[in-house]
């Protein structure tokens, strides 16, 4: 019989590979379900509302299960915290619109294509370090192939060209979350607690986006099919991916945290094609197993 000590990896060893790259993939896996689960919510219910409302009750929900006393922040900390707080509450009310608008496939891959991007730059802009070589080309690799699957994206159907505003719409929402990720990665390097970080992040963000759950006036969330959506994006695409997305964090840089959610468009758009009917062509298909392979590199790379 093989002795297994020879080939199975050590306790550390698993240990840190799912502590990083692992558990950013499988936030992102759950992510992708976010347009698809928001597109069954009921006729008039407007975009920005189903996204507010899922962020409002995963928010209250993160910072109410953070662990131990709250963050204890200096003058800057507490700045950073807010400005984090403000990005994750513009997420929503960017990018659900841009899902309205363009379908769920091409607003994903254009928000999440361009947000590891935006947070190279950021970082780099901010002091925390110039890319790698590396990541540039997986980077680069990733982005093409979200180019690729944009450019040409339906076979047919009615989102068979991309809405110039909802194209900028994803874009402002890659922006958001390229801030907000770079945000909690910087509190958490600085010693905080990932969910404390996350849960007063999010617990903020909650707050700052009632008023515009209010005015859009979503009242086919109280409806049972549109409350089912809201607690899904609530538990799932919030509560379980940020906290998985926090705890990888500690032990994956945000340059390549948010390259690695670029798993996030590929779900998105097979859920899109599997449940909602999207069709993609083979241009399409080809942009996305360029999103992969760039995607496999660097995963190898970041466990490395």
């Amino acid at each position: 019989m093989p002795h297994h000590h020879a080939t199975t990896p050590s306790p550390a060893e698993v240990s840190t590979t799912w502590n990083g790259p692992a558990r950013i993939l499988a936030a992102a896996v759950l992510w992708g379900t976010t347009g698809t689960a928001a597109s069954f919510a009921p006729a008039g219910t407007p975009a920005a509302a189903t996204g507010c409302a899922g962020l409002a009750l995963g928010g209250l929900l993160l910072f109410a299960t953070a662990r131990g006393k709250r963050l204890r922040c200096t003058g800057f900390e507490r700045r950073l915290l807010v400005l984090g707080a403000c990005a994750v509450a513009a997420y929503p009310v960017t990018f659900y619109p841009a899902v309205a608008r363009t379908g769920v496939a091409v607003a994903t891959v254009l928000a999440l294509g361009a947000a590891p991007v935006f947070a190279g730059l950021l970082a780099w802009l901010t002091g925390h370090g110039r890319p790698t070589a590396r990541w540039s080309v997986a980077t680069g690799l990733a982005v093409i192939g979200c180019a690729v699957l944009v450019s040409n994206p339906a076979a047919s159907g009615e989102h068979a060209a991309v809405d110039p505003l909802g194209a900028v719409l994803a874009l402002c929402g890659g922006l958001t979350y390229a801030v907000y990720s770079l945000v909690g990665g910087t509190l958490i390097t600085r010693g905080h607690a990932s969910d404390r970080v996350l849960g007063a992040m999010f617990g903020l963000a909650a707050v700052l986006v009632l008023p515009v759950l209010l005015s859009t006036g979503g009242t086919g969330l109280t409806t049972a099919r549109g409350a089912a959506v809201a607690l899904h994006l609530a538990v799932f695409t919030t509560f379980f991916a940020y906290r998985l997305f926090g705890y990888g964090l500690r032990h994956t840089t945000v340059a390549t945290a948010t390259t690695l959610t670029l798993a996030e468009p590929a779900v998105a758009a097979v859920l899109g094609v599997c449940v909602l009917g999207e069709r993609l062509s083979l241009i399409a298909w080809c942009g996305m197993a360029v999103l992969a392979a760039a995607l496999a590199v660097l995963t190898r790379t970041a466990r490395a």
